[in-house]
């Protein structure tokens, strides 16, 4: 049987999807009853892969109904897909064009298959998102306090105020997620076991990075985006500079670092020897960044607490 692709173009109203190599393109309303229409009738035409764009939450109920019919998915970058539509030659955009521009993507491209989180680790990462959220209308409050008038000085204080229960409130939540989940709870007792890393990173890489632990350190770091790329052309050699991947993971990964670099002798003896071969403080950091995420993964891969060099 011939290979069968399935691009889906999500609207806050409309999902539009394209079949290929058969062209066909139809529409279907973005609601649930829709969303499980479109899946039972991609479900018989039995694809290879479906592909689509993360739309800030507007795609979880078409990819629910895909996989409650097992369909496998992959979200795929949207700036990537843009590029290959560039590529190609291809600038006019309508929502018919992109789902067969993602039909065709995901044909030549075969972007990898991601398996839908469990309700519990949706819940989880909401909270995490949410924790982050607060936290920057804090730092935001606090700022204005500083320079706000008299006036709206009240205000402002029981503002603060709010949200800082707020962020009491959501952490709470998130603790007591994690303790429901016994493999949670064995995964945060192995990162917290390495000095330098704290319950906000541990739920951090909890909640936003699933894959630690089951993938190399060359992918893991490239994931989160601490892994230095070549720019190079002919005689010239440019500097290495990390690029792309998770920026909420990467910026607790930084705050850890800063700490880990004090009292995790691995990291500290990291940071000194780069520092003492004349290497900027913030490139010393983020190499400390990728080191403590390969040590991470390295604990939640073998199931082992950490232990210190002269130990181990």
């Amino acid at each position: 049987m011939a290979e069968r692709f399935i691009g889906i173009d999500v609207s806050q109203c409309w999902l539009d999807a394209a079949l290929r190599p058969e062209g066909r393109v139809w529409r279907t309303a973005n609601t649930e009853r829709g969303a499980a229409e479109l899946a039972a009738e991609l479900a018989a035409l039995q694809p290879t892969l479906v592909a689509l764009e993360p739309t800030g939450g507007l795609e979880a109920e078409v990819v629910d109904a895909l996989a409650a019919v097992g369909l496998r998915t992959a979200p795929v970058n949207p700036r990537r897909v843009r590029d290959f539509a560039r590529a190609t030659g291809r600038l006019a955009k309508t929502d018919a064009l992109d789902a067969a521009l993602l039909a065709e993507y995901a044909e030549r491209l075969r972007p990898p298959a991601r398996e839908r989180p469990s309700a519990a680790a949706q819940a989880l990462r909401a909270l995490a998102v949410r924790r982050r959220q607060l936290l920057k209308l804090l730092t935001a409050e606090r700022n204005r306090l500083r320079r706000g008038h008299a006036a709206v000085r009240g205000e402002l204080t029981e503002h603060i105020a709010w949200l800082e229960r707020a962020v009491e409130r959501v952490e709470a939540e998130a603790r007591a997620a994690l303790r429901a989940e016994p493999v949670w709870r064995e995964r945060e007792a192995l990162l917290r076991s390495a000095p330098g890393v704290g319950p906000t990173l541990a739920l951090t890489l909890l909640a936003e990075l699933p894959e630690l632990g089951r993938l190399d350190r060359r992918r893991i770091a490239a994931l989160v985006g601490v892994a230095p790329y070549n720019r190079d052309s002919g005689a010239r050699r440019g500097q290495r500079r990390i690029w792309g991947g998770r920026a909420a993971v990467r910026a607790a990964l930084y705050m850890a670092a800063l700490s880990a670099a004090r009292w995790n002798p691995a990291i500290r003896a990291c940071y000194e020897r780069l520092r003492a071969a004349g290497k900027p403080a913030k490139v010393a950091l983020v190499a400390c960044m990728r080191k403590l995420l390969t040590i991470l993964n390295a604990l939640l891969r073998d199931g082992l607490p950490w232990q210190p060099p002269a130990a181990a």
